[in-house]
């Protein structure tokens, strides 16, 4: 049976929550590159360096932790590096995005991030992280080759802050934005995310301390990928009460800028005069919202992720993950490999990890793992 890009059809396992470790073959004729039955091609990798993490985030992770994969579990230095470089120069891949749990407990990170730009001087590689411990990192970071980064912080209170995490460390994440600024890792991207009665009120102000200071703060709408499976669409805040408490100080108008496959949707800020409420002066900076949620943009998702033990998801909810890691660690060549990953990709599914859009709906099933263990 032949398959046309753009006309989906039913792949075996797909979506069916099986774990199959081996996908089945992408039908013949289909273009080289990581392409899905839907037409859409990957060409963002977002690569975990490890599920563990210095923070115990409450939509993220329980108080207790997770139990963490056996350091033989996880991708080597060597074997990510190899799994980079297939994904750039055989499959198109064209950003890299290192993510956790939290990368820089990795004690070789430099020397990851080195070797990957030694190998591809031009690849934008870029990091999300917690902060902790980014303070002592940023510069040799910077020398080593980072082409810039995304910090999470949920609130300047450190009441909140502590709350939210779980950890009194607000003054250590501060501490390393301010590195990672001064080390020309920029722009400096800050991920928050807004918990009702908990921070959301506080959203304003952190944008202001966002402008203020030259950083690009992006809002993501709390998904359903936490360890505890608390999630419920009815308590998380979405992307129009975002902008509704963000108006309090600040109007917010389209950003002309294409949004090129970006997942977050970005807006001009220009702050609200008091007596008017229209805007008064320039523009003052950019804000994004992520409404994977209310406002999804699965239909231009270019993203693929690979675990931290060398698994390919397809979609950030999907139930399978076909394993890379087993296969190169067999002997398998670069081409092997390839195929596997274009396996994998070709039957993502069309959103949230079913045939429609729909996170909270009754046929939605959340994936057994947290944000940590996937990847972000």
């Amino acid at each position: 049976m032949s398959v046309q890009l753009g006309m989906p059809s039913p792949a075996p396992g797909a979506g069916t929550g099986s774990g199959l470790s081996v996908p089945p073959r992408r039908p013949a004729g289909t273009p080289r590159g990581l392409f899905d039955r839907y037409g859409r091609r990957a060409t963002d990798m977002r690569l975990s360096l490890t599920d563990k993490c210095n923070l115990r985030c409450t939509y993220c992770m329980p108080a207790e932790g997770l139990e963490w994969l056996s350091k033989e579990a996880v991708m080597s230095a060597a074997e990510i590096t190899r799994i980079v470089r297939i994904g750039v120069d055989h499959l198109g891949v064209r950003e890299l995005r290192l993510t956790g749990g939290e990368p820089l407990v990795r004690a070789d990170l430099v020397g990851i991030v080195s070797a990957l730009r030694e190998a591809h001087p031009d690849l934008p590689i870029s990091m999300t992280t917690n902060g902790v411990g980014l303070d002592k990192k940023a510069v040799a970071l910077k020398e080593a080759g980072l082409t810039r980064i995304n910090v999470s912080l949920d609130s300047l209170h450190e009441e909140t802050f502590t709350k939210l995490t779980r950890r009194p460390f607000l003054d250590k994440v501060l501490a390393g934005i301010d590195a990672a600024w001064a080390a020309g890792l920029g722009p400096v991207k800050i991920n928050a995310v807004l918990m009702r009665g908990i921070n959301d009120a506080e959203s304003p102000d952190l944008l202001a301390w966002a402008v203020e200071r030259g950083y690009e703060l992006r809002f993501i709408e709390q998904m359903p990928l936490d360890a505890d499976h608390g999630w419920t669409r009815r308590n998380m805040i979405t992307a129009a009460e975002i902008r509704g408490l963000l108006s309090r100080d600040f109007v917010l108008s389209p950003d002309p800028r294409e949004r090129d496959g970006a997942p977050a949707e970005r807006f001009e800020v220009r702050r609200r005069d008091a007596a008017s409420a229209e805007a008064t002066g320039p523009v003052v900076g950019t804000v994004g919202i992520i409404a994977s949620v209310t406002e999804p943009f699965c239909a231009d998702c270019r993203r693929t992720r690979i675990t931290a033990e060398g698994k390919i998801m397809s979609c950030l909810f999907s139930r399978e993950e076909f394993d890379l890691l087993g296969l190169l660690r067999e002997g398998a060549d670069d081409e092997e490999l390839a195929r596997r990953w274009q396996d994998a990709m070709w039957i993502k599914p069309k959103a949230h990890g079913m045939d429609h859009t729909g996170l909270g709906a009754p046929d939605f099933v959340q994936p057994d793992r947290s944000m940590s263990a996937i990847g972000g």
